[in-house]
């Protein structure tokens, strides 16, 4: 069975390797449209973009393993269409054939329209290497960067900025930062280390405009007043990468809809890592996280080796800003009370009635690697002894 995997980051990376840590016989492609090859996206808003990474420590595998594991890596390449019924992807006026088909095609940032000043020279998004290389030079002490958007990946950028030396100013249009991710306390304790940096944070105001003719100069907020900056970096979410899935006409939900074994509404093509939506706990989500990217990869992998296991998801995050490694084990996502427990690095617990849901830990490894046990093995110890056990271990 020759498989073609289209998309050459975390996810495609994991799965052309774990097929022939499975020993897959067949032919095995990776495509991917940088030319840099398969790489680590999460150090691109932290320890690369502060220079303190090489790019070559970037690359997930050394220069010469995917030849010594007879994967034809195709880089700088964009496919152009699926031809489903022929059983091919489309490069131009090549044609490669596959047996089995897996889109690993990750997601693109949402840019700010051209309309309030998107297109501006001096305008950046972090996604990429690319990304990243072009707005290092402007990251030099004494700039002023204006940062939209309070999520994860702003916030990074703005602690990095903060730490070089910049004079940094972050707006969020929601009412707080870390909004759709992470409870108010969560928030409070990132906005204070923020602030304790010299960081502007400005939430509650949205962008109306970004200001300069053919490079940025400024911003005009919706509230009227205007902020002087000499870049932007633009950190408003992402969407899937669901393109070609939507041209073959595959189904979709939040992505590409997968069953619980990584397969796609055409049997020949499967999807993991932050393109692919896939059963969860009665509903369906898409995983944006390394972690994710990988397992569900492996997953498939081995599922196209005829494993035959539904994926199971175990989901975990990190951030880091300053010196704080924010560590994440499990998903909010209906909580209705959360728990603090107090100290130098606190950790927030988030309860769906007596079911615990998620951690946030704020440079507590132990919390993090406590809760994320509790969540795997189904358990969920009382509030009260997670708020004042001397010693969380005794929580298992």
């Amino acid at each position: 069975m020759d498989v073609v995997i289209v998309g050459a980051g975390q996810a495609g990376a994991a799965l052309a390797a774990k097929l022939r840590a499975l020993n897959h016989g067949g032919a095995v492609t990776l495509i991917g449209e940088e030319d840099s090859p398969p790489y680590q996206r999460p150090p691109l808003s932290k320890a690369y973009l502060m220079g303190t990474m090489a790019e070559d420590r970037l690359w997930l595998r050394a220069p010469g393993f995917w030849a010594e594991n007879a994967i034809t890596l195709r880089l700088g390449q964009r496919v152009d269409a699926i031809d489903r019924a022929a059983r091919q992807v489309v490069i131009g006026e090549e044609r490669i054939p596959y047996d089995a088909l897996v889109l690993t095609t990750g997601a693109s940032p949402r840019r700010l329209p051209d309309a309030i000043g998107g297109g501006l020279e001096g305008v950046f998004c972090v996604r990429s290497l690319a990304d990243v290389d072009r707005m290092r030079p402007a990251f030099r002490a004494g700039a002023r960067l204006l940062v939209v958007g309070g999520g994860y990946i702003g916030l990074e950028a703005a602690a990095v900025a903060s730490k070089l030396g910049l004079g940094v100013v972050l707006i969020e249009a929601a009412p707080r930062i870390l909004g759709r991710v992470a409870a108010a306390e969560t928030a409070d304790h990132i906005r204070a280390l923020h602030r304790a940096h010299g960081v502007e944070i400005i939430e509650g105001t949205g962008l109306e405009r970004l200001l300069g003719e053919t490079r940025v100069t400024g911003a005009r907020l919706a509230d009227g007043r205007e902020i002087a900056a000499d870049f932007v970096v633009v950190g408003v979410g992402v969407q899937p990468g669901d393109g070609l899935a939507v041209a073959a006409g595959l189904a979709l939900d939040n992505g590409i809809a997968t069953d619980a074994f990584g397969r796609t509404s055409d049997p020949a093509i499967w999807a993991a890592g932050d393109c692919a939506s896939f059963p969860w706990r009665g509903g369906r989500i898409r995983l944006e996280s390394v972690g994710n990217a990988i397992d569900q990869a492996e997953a498939v992998a081995a599922n196209l080796c005829g494993a035959n296991r539904p994926y199971a998801a175990k989901p975990w995050f990190w951030s880091d800003q300053y010196d704080l490694k924010l560590q994440i084990a499990g998903l909010n996502c209906g909580y209705d009370r959360v728990v603090t427990r107090g100290g130098a690095a606190p950790s927030f617990w988030y309860y769906r009635g007596a079911e615990l849901l998620a951690v946030d830990s704020m440079g507590d490894a132990r919390a993090y690697m406590v809760g994320k046990r509790l969540i795997e093995a189904g358990k969920s110890p009382d509030p009260d002894l997670v708020a004042t056990a001397p010693d969380l271990k005794a929580l298992l």
